[in-house]
């Protein structure tokens, strides 16, 4: 739907100037080549790769614990009594419903974070494309996956030059914060 609104926008726009189109400057981006190439995407994947190790270790951890409780469970069946080996089963199902828990929780925080970042990241994409769209007199600047292009001439692809001047205003930016 986003597509065939966006295409009959351009075209409509192209038609509207009629004479002028031949003039018109045309551009596209690839957001997700820009959020992977920028400094704030790389730094962003490690980040979520630093935390996603965090959480396997802890998660390695407590799979150990549970592995090691559920052989003494396996060694002790024969020798507990009916009531104590209930009571040994119900901890280690709980147990391992909070390992669930916990893994359930951990993938979500990641991926709550991960959205974060690429949300942050793709508005001050978002605002560097404007800024280059007005200062440079595009008419339209598509984004690649969302335009559905199937074909379109590199010259066309603002991509690096959008991850560039990205990365020369968080820089900027980073400096005069300081």
């Amino acid at each position: 739907m986003k597509r065939a609104v966006l295409m009959a926008v351009v075209l409509l726009f192209m038609f509207a100037l009629g004479a002028q189109a031949a003039d018109l400057k045309i551009g596209y981006v690839d957001l997700n080549k820009a959020l992977n190439e920028s400094d704030a995407g790389k730094k962003a994947v490690k980040t979520l790769e630093e935390i996603f190790k965090t959480k396997q270790a802890v998660i390695d951890e407590k799979q150990k614990e549970i592995r090691k409780l559920d052989e003494e469970l396996a060694k002790q069946t024969s020798i507990l009594n009916p009531d104590a080996l209930k009571g040994k089963r119900e901890d280690f199902e709980r147990l391992k419903r909070d390992f669930q828990r916990m893994i359930k929780d951990s993938e979500e925080e990641v991926e709550k974070k991960r959205a974060d970042f690429m949300d942050r990241i793709i508005k001050e994409l978002s605002e560097t494309i404007r800024k280059t769209g007005e200062e440079e007199g595009y008419a339209v600047i598509l984004e690649k996956n969302e335009a559905g292009l199937i074909y379109s001439s590199e010259k066309l692809d603002l991509t690096d030059k959008i991850v560039k001047k990205y990365n020369e205003a968080s820089k900027a930016e980073k400096k005069s914060d300081k």
